[in-house]
């Protein structure tokens, strides 16, 4: 099950089967036919579309997307995404970066910066066990490393002061 936006709108949307969309609870029967350069045909129910992919944000897990001429920007939430939330994973992507605090207890796996490091948006700065699964935790914003906290093979607990920022 998937949480989509659609520009501002909510709707749950479930693919059970090729072929098949359940959108908010109703029975959608599609066909969707690529027809190149980033256009594809879609029949929704009896309704006929050309979609065209007009912009793409891998972050925010977004489309911006031609449906017959209007503009339409959508985004996609799975359950993984929903838990990263809940584990406050997604909090630090809006705050000001002069910390970095364990969104969650685990194991340091690696730290991939250096006191001095100057960092970018987006990029890896350490590795995180939690779960049985490695969670790359990535800089909030640009920033440079003031002091590290952690060290390889240590366990931290939630909201433990992993790496400071200057």
């Amino acid at each position: 099950m998937y949480k989509a936006k659609l520009n501002n709108r909510e709707l749950s949307l479930e693919l059970p089967e090729d072929g098949l969309a359940v959108v908010d609870g109703k029975k959608v029967c599609y066909d969707l036919k690529p027809i190149g350069n980033g256009e594809w045909h879609l029949i929704a129910g009896t309704r006929s579309y050309e979609v065209r992919l007009v912009g793409k944000d891998e972050e925010a897990k977004s489309v911006t997307l031609l449906v017959n001429n209007r503009s339409y920007t959508v985004s996609l939430r799975d359950e993984f995404d929903e838990l990263l939330d809940k584990m406050g994973m997604s909090a630090a992507a809006g705050a000001k970066m002069n910390e970095l605090k364990a969104p969650m207890p685990g194991l340091v796996v690696s730290v991939a910066v250096n006191p001095g490091d100057e960092v970018k948006k987006g990029d890896p700065v350490l590795i995180l066990e939690a779960m049985k699964m490695e969670n790359v935790i990535k800089a909030a914003g640009d920033a440079t490393v003031q002091s590290i906290h952690i060290e390889k093979g240590q366990t931290v607990e939630k909201n433990q002061l992993l790496i400071s920022f200057g």
